[in-house]
């Protein structure tokens, strides 16, 4: 970690205390990125950048304020404390909003490694490499004579430092890497055509795919899609396929966070305790998973991480919460902060798994019978307050078991809390996802098309 940017947080607290019992908390991000895109395996775009910011808030009789920045310049440091200060007065008092106090306190040389940084590569500083690897899926994209056009691909790699600072002691950071490369392609047969795409991201380099692989997956899941066309309208079995089920999963922990719970406006605001899906799944959040996006071993607060069981063998058994929301609700927090650069700290999740399922894909297609395969959905209508739930889809119809020809324009509808308790998963998530969330049968949905 760069001691700069503990200097620098150091200078910032310390203009802070120098306003009297005003505890503050200090937020340093430094980002390195490089970005090249390709098209017609022609480089398009590409573009190294860096950014600095610093946030800081601030908590004076129960009082508090956030200002950000990224200036680095000591008196633009010492104007930040001041203007924070001058806020959090004229604001409005709320007992909620607290740090971390020690005994809270994350010990980071407590945890392993969570090798979520890659330093064997860190002179992969020169952008003409990741430019190579856009042209080469570019290039494989375009190999099949179906495939009329593309609509790019890219390749690149962010590096980002973290670091947390509290005025009672809390001083520690982590560094993070993460490699991508995306490949989109366009098909065309009797006029009509079809666009799709491939994205793969890791942590470490070495984990990415061969761009040619991504590339041709964009390719073929574009020539599949030809000759879509709309379902018969009525009510059907419907197969989340594990590209698109973690919306699923989204759903739930958007209907358990604890902003939502405090606002009243969750579809399971009385679920706690309660059985919310098949009695043999788990939701599990694992924040100390190698070499996974999602892992910390703080969450933005400095509270230590630790795995949470939010749903255990069917049950609710938690809500997603910060320190606020924990304070409001009377609960403990479960480690689960997180926070932009210019926002307060509010609840969120890194690497969560839904757990249970022994099936294949084949087994859910033969379960269902008839009905529709979603691989990519676009729009969404929820109802938070009832979880009633409409979003567009495409996909793949399905006939006896087996696929039989591709769908698009047609419109899914359900109510998600009846969605989930009835749904059965499979066990064919990808391991290197920080959601891993298997494909989902739900047994009956209705399907708006022709």
């Amino acid at each position: 970690m760069s001691k700069q940017l503990f200097n620098l947080a150091d200078k910032v607290i310390e203009f802070t205390r120098k306003f009297g019992e005003v505890q503050s908390e200090v937020v340093i991000k430094k980002n390195k990125d490089i970005t090249a895109e390709a098209r017609k395996q022609n480089i398009d775009f590409s573009e190294v950048s860096h950014s600095t910011s610093i946030s800081l808030r601030v908590i004076y009789n129960n009082k508090s304020a956030l200002v950000s920045t990224s200036s680095t310049n000591e008196s633009n440091l010492k104007k930040l404390a001041s203007k924070a200060l001058e806020i959090a007065k004229d604001s409005l008092e709320n007992p909620y909003d607290i740090i971390a106090q020690k005994f809270e306190f994350a010990d980071s040389s407590k945890i392993k490694n969570l090798e979520i940084f890659d330093n064997k590569t860190d002179e992969l500083k020169n952008i003409s490499f990741f430019e190579e690897l856009a042209i080469a899926a570019d290039k494989a994209s375009l190999n099949d004579a179906k495939i009329t056009n593309t609509d790019g691909s890219s390749a690149g790699r962010s590096d980002s430092e973290y670091i947390l600072c509290t005025s009672n002691g809390f001083k520690d950071g982590y560094k993070k890497s993460s490699f991508y490369i995306s490949s989109s392609a366009i098909a065309a047969e009797n006029k009509k055509m079809e666009r799709e795409f491939a994205f793969e991201q890791r942590t470490y380099l070495e984990d990415l795919p061969n761009p040619s692989e991504i590339g041709e997956l964009a390719a073929e899941r574009a020539i599949n899609m030809l000759g879509a066309t709309k379902p018969t309208t009525g009510n059907y079995p419907v197969i989340f396929n594990e590209r698109i089920s973690s919306s699923i999963v989204g759903h739930i922990l958007s209907a358990i966070n604890g902003e939502t719970i405090i606002r009243g406006s969750s579809w399971l605001l009385k679920s706690l305790n309660k059985n919310i899906i098949p009695e043999k799944y788990s939701l599990i959040e694992d924040p100390h998973i190698l070499r996974l996006s999602g892992s910390r071993p703080f969450d933005a607060e400095g509270l230590k991480t630790k795995r949470n069981k939010f749903i255990d063998n069917g049950v609710l058994k938690s809500w997603v919460m910060d320190l606020k929301t924990s304070s409001q609700l009377g609960l403990k927090s479960t480690a689960n902060a997180i926070r932009s650069n210019s926002s307060l700290p509010y609840p969120g999740v890194g690497n969560i798994e839904l757990v249970g399922g022994d099936l294949s894909l084949d087994d859910l297609l033969v379960m269902a019978g008839e009905g529709l395969m979603v691989c990519s959905m676009i729009g969404s209508s929820i109802n938070q307050n009832n979880g009633d739930y409409s979003r567009g889809a495409s996909g793949f119809w399905f006939k006896d078991g087996k696929i039989s020809h591709p769908v698009n324009e047609c419109t899914i509808a359900g109510n998600l809390t009846q969605m989930i308790k009835s749904m059965t998963i499979a066990n064919d998530s990808k391991s290197h996802l920080s959601r891993r969330v298997p494909s989902i049968l739900i047994k009956d949905m209705t399907i708006a098309g022709n």
